[in-house]
């Protein structure tokens, strides 16, 4: 009897370039239409602290097994450039966005976005299109801090003894004030995980502000043209939203949460196209305070990735969703660690045109760091034994 190679588990993994000591972080992944894989991160001498800190990027030929020597692909001469993401959009352009970090400090970020249409080939794209994406949120920013902060803290608030009921307060004070300064509500935004396109033409831009440790969305829908903001996606400390489209064309946006316990994934829901968001809240999924990402499956099937404990980086997983998003009762583990035995985050997901997943996330261990690749079918994935 011959058993479909396509149904045999398969799971496989490398790290993209040898361990070192410089900062490799943060890690996008797509593939080109000629079926190769392009993964880009920053590195640097630090993170936002050091003045070096540039977009690499190593491709592995379709079929191949072996990434090429890391090259840059951005960078702003005196200036760190982090946290890089990309997207090919309908129209087979490749699309790079990343902030560039003008005083050291997140707050001072400004995002930019490269575009290409010659990339498919050895060497640095070729880019087309190199722009500063400038925000505006609407006028009704403050008002929307104001009403849903209160809203999203009251919970907390109200189960917390009275020195941290005073530090929440003292908080959202801070957060409203800033989102009265013109240039607070206008810098500091930033990428993370993959944008999303809907209505095949819309870019949803997934950014957030470690000022107001919360987030929204920057959308174009006529490529880069003209972009406009949606309302704050406003929550307990809800950053680094990745965005996931269901059926009915419900968004769905999964956030790190950077806020009070219980240590979960949050997320919010918006129903207008990515313009108005609800308030965030926590599902089931643990999160240490850790980038994570979602994707849809050709087969209506969702995939998340993330870390999961409620404390420190050392697992990271895989779970399946077969109702999208609403419950994820398969999970494979792709990293099992100690607490303390190195750091293993910032997943970024895909599922390329055979069928296959790769993932890849910053790898970091005694050793140095570097950027890890693995690849796996969903047979591999769903393996009874695994099942959690």
């Amino acid at each position: 009897m011959t058993v479909c190679m396509a149904m045999m588990p398969h799971f496989s993994s490398e790290l993209i370039f040898p361990a070192m000591h410089k900062h490799n972080h943060g890690s996008c992944i797509v593939e080109c239409p000629n079926g190769d894989l392009l993964a880009c991160w920053y590195r640097g001498a630090g993170e936002k602290s050091a003045d070096d800190v540039a977009i690499y990027a190593s491709r592995r030929k379709r079929d191949g097994k072996s990434w090429t020597e890391p090259i840059v692909i951005a960078d702003t001469p005196g200036f760190p450039d982090c946290n890089p993401c990309m997207i090919v959009d309908p129209r087979k352009r490749l699309w790079l966005f990343y902030p560039t970090i003008l005083d050291n400090h997140w707050e001072s970020a400004i995002t930019k976005y490269k575009v290409s249409r010659s990339y498919q080939r050895p060497g640095a794209p070729v880019w087309e299109v190199s722009e500063d994406l400038p925000l505006k949120p609407g006028p009704d920013f403050k008002e929307s801090v104001d009403r849903d902060l209160r809203n999203a803290w009251q919970p907390f608030i109200d189960a917390a003894d009275p020195a941290r009921q005073m530090m929440y307060r003292a908080e959202g004070a801070r957060l409203l004030e800033a989102a009265g300064v013109k240039l607070s509500v206008r810098l500091g935004w930033m990428p993370r995980a993959h944008p999303t396109i809907i209505e095949g033409h819309r870019i949803l831009l997934p950014l957030y502000s470690d000022l107001f440790d919360f987030s929204l969305v920057a959308i174009t829908d006529d490529w880069g043209a003209t972009w406009q903001c949606s309302a704050p996606m406003i929550g307990a400390g809800n950053v680094q939203p990745s965005i996931v489209q269901r059926k009915d064309g419900e968004l769905v946006a999964f956030f790190r949460n950077n806020g009070p316990p219980p240590n979960r994934v949050q997320q919010s829901e918006s129903r207008d196209g990515g313009l108005t968001w609800s308030i965030a809240h926590r599902n089931d999924l643990p999160n240490p305070g850790a980038g994570v990402e979602a994707t849809k499956l050709r087969d209506g099937r969702w995939l998340f990735v993330g870390n999961n404990t409620e404390d420190g980086r050392h697992n990271l997983a895989v779970w399946v969703s077969e109702d999208e998003g609403r419950t994820w009762p398969h999970m494979r583990q792709l990293e099992h660690h100690s607490l303390g035995d190195g750091g293993y985050s910032y997943p970024s997901i895909i599922e390329a045109s055979d069928g296959t997943i790769h993932v890849t996330y910053s790898h970091s261990t005694k050793a140095g760091e570097s950027i890890k690749h693995v690849e796996f079918n969903m047979a591999w994935l769903m393996a009874e034994n695994e099942r959690r």
